[in-house]
């Protein structure tokens, strides 16, 4: 199948390979950003925020290490970015959101992040962006073992240990897999109670999980897929202190199967997510247990099949979900709720044009979701000798169903809000240009507005009640270059984004909000940028990695804020072979030098600190 580009090298790609990119494929206009291998395995003892930190322009909200991590995507908030696992999105419904520091860069084969609104592909929480987390089969036979083991400052570590496996069943079958067992420790043991007068909190987090991948692949291509994510996450902050002492402890259990044939894909899928939080006494708890359920069905139509080198395919498809969560914060009775999906996704692609117009259509208990169309196109101006330039733009809609927090908690959630929705476009230019036949310049620019209404809001004039009062727009602009240099065993590269972000609230729905109107959102930097570049020849790469933030306010009338800072980290590696073992050594040192940051809670983070890590292969 020819690539976005419309260039038709790609015919090696898989039917299955294809499918697991679905909200790519339908999104045309529209930024998308693949994570590569190698970043994956630079950060393989990290968590998605530490990766996402140094190659995006995505905005973090962090309470400190080990402790909730929450992103603002395009100046959006926690609540308005997707996060999907093999297509199903998994963020936590009594609070409509995902905590970032949970979800390990080592247990997925494939990050891709989706700017913008993809809601009519992707369904409600797509407002800012979406995150796509995905595992696939690998052609392989035999046994893959890899161990892997960190040692870090303040008393941090952890273990990994993974099996790739793949065999033959019968002759008309083959079955692929991933194990995937993790343990992180972060005992947080600071030499130091402060840094420059500020107050550094102890904590102490205890994660473990378990990512189990099964494909079974007929010669026929299709497939038969069971897909489980078990998580454990237990933090404690201020330990010493038994009186102010709090402990969060977050577990989910996620299954999924799905079969795909040639144009037909169906799943079905359980989650579960449980919440426990206490203060002092750990034997007196605050409970959630909320269970999903989850069915799809898709059907892909050929409409131009076999004529000239146009494609027209058109998906169709629907979703089930069936909620049930049981909450002391809800007056310990049980909220059931269902939601259904219709949509319908167009894709057109020729040797210039590929273009792309969907419809999705939400049902909810109690709601009546906007109809959310969108239509994206991207042209191909120039392509000769490797020389590429395409320009894209797209506009959609979107919408977010209230969460279950602010809908049914006791006295200060409403029933009767109404779900947010937004109007998102975004214009840009990508372009390939070969300097030389060594040296590779790729850059991308894109400019973007979102704006969202009926946006939620714990109004404090009423007690944190929560209502649709907010209106907010979002704006900015976004360039990333890339430029990559190899020869003669030597491979080096410089990879620098900058976004610029203006997100305000622009209407004033009571005398406080007056004062607020046009100001930039709280936690929102209006100016980010990375700049990563990278050495290596032969077994050696080094790595150096920078984020650079401007001023963010921690008020609404922007009186308070933390002063803009840059971090810097330092990578160096090295791969062995050690009879069959193959063994990759890193240090590193993050936060190269100490510069001073702020938790949300405005306690300082830690300073300069190092880590090892050993990966063995055989």
């Amino acid at each position: 199948m020819p690539d976005s580009s419309g260039e038709s090298g790609v015919q090696s790609l898989s039917v299955v390979t294809v499918r697991a990119i679905t909200p790519e494929r339908f999104l045309a206009g529209q930024k998308r950003q693949l994570i590569d291998s190698t970043t994956l395995l630079q950060f393989r003892f990290g968590s998605l925020t530490d990766l996402l930190t140094f190659n995006t322009p995505l905005a973090f909200k962090n309470y400190g290490p080990g402790q909730l991590a929450t992103v603002a995507f395009r100046g959006t908030s926690a609540n308005h970015t997707a996060v999907l696992w093999n297509g199903i999105n998994i963020n936590q419904p009594n609070l409509g959101q995902s905590d970032f520091s949970t979800l390990p860069v080592a247990g997925f084969d494939r990050l891709a992040v989706q700017y913008g609104s993809s809601a009519s592909v992707v369904g409600s929480d797509a407002v800012g962006g979406s995150v796509l987390l995905g595992s696939g089969p690998v052609d392989m036979s035999g046994l893959r073992v890899t161990l892997g083991q960190q040692v870090a400052s303040f008393r941090n570590s952890q273990t990994q240990l993974g099996l790739r496996y793949g065999s033959a069943l019968g002759r008309n079958w083959q079955v692929s897999g991933k194990s995937f067992a993790y343990r992180s420790q972060l005992n947080n043991d600071y030499p130091y109670r402060e840094r420059r007068n500020y107050f550094v909190e102890q904590s102490q987090t205890a994660q473990r999980g378990l990512v189990q991948d099964l494909f079974f692949r007929h010669k026929s291509g299709n497939v038969l897929s069971v897909n489980a994510w078990l998580t454990d996450n237990d933090l404690v902050v201020s330990p010493q202190d038994t009186v102010s002492r709090t402990r969060t402890r977050t577990q989910a259990t996620r299954l999924l199967t799905s079969y795909e044939t040639d144009r037909l894909t169906l799943r079905l899928g359980w989650l579960r997510d449980r919440f426990d939080y206490a203060v002092g006494n750990f034997n007196q708890n605050d409970r959630t247990r909320t269970d999903r359920f989850i069915g799809r069905a898709e059907r892909e139509f050929a409409l131009w099949p076999g004529r000239s080198a146009m494609q027209l395919n058109l998906r169709l498809g629907g979703e089930w979900s069936h909620f049930r969560t049981y909450t002391d914060g809800y007056g310990g009775q049980l909220i059931t709720e269902n939601r259904q999906d219709l949509y319908a996704l167009l894709r057109l692609q020729t040797a210039r044009w590929l273009v792309s117009a969907n419809i999705r259509q939400a049902f909810v208990t109690g709601f009546n979701p906007p109809l959310t169309p969108s239509l994206g196109a991207e042209y191909t101006l120039l392509r000769r000798e490797g020389l590429t330039l395409t320009a894209k733009g797209s506009v959609g809609r979107s919408y977010r169903v209230p969460t279950l927090n602010e809908r049914y908690w006791q006295r200060l959630g409403n029933p009767n809000l109404r779900p947010e929705n937004g109007l998102n476009a975004e214009a840009g230019l990508v372009a390939t240009v070969p300097l030389s036949e060594y040296l590779r310049l790729t850059a991308d620019a894109t400019v973007y507005r979102n704006r969202v209404d009926n946006w939620s809001y714990w109004n404090p004039d009423f007690g944190y009640r929560v209502e649709n009062l907010q209106l907010v727009v979002a704006r900015g602009g976004e360039l990333t270059a890339t430029l990559i240099y190899a020869r003669n065993g030597w491979q080096m590269g410089t990879r620098a984004g900058y976004a610029l972000s203006r997100s305000s609230q622009e209407r004033a729905y009571s005398t406080y909000a007056q004062d607020v109107v046009g100001k930039q959102l709280p936690y929102v930097p209006v100016h980010m940028a990375t700049f990563n570049t990278w050495a290596g020849y032969g077994k050696t790469r080094l790595t150096i990695q920078t984020q650079a933030m401007s001023r963010q306010y921690t008020t609404f009338d922007e009186s308070r804020f933390f002063n803009a800072v840059v971090l810097t980290n330092v990578l160096l590696e090295s791969r062995q072979t050690l009879g069959p073992v193959a063994v990759r050594i890193q240090g590193q040192v993050n936060n190269l030098f100490d510069a001073l940051t702020f938790s949300v809670k405005r306690n300082a983070m830690p300073g300069r600190n190092l880590a090892v890590n050993v990966i063995m292969e055989l």
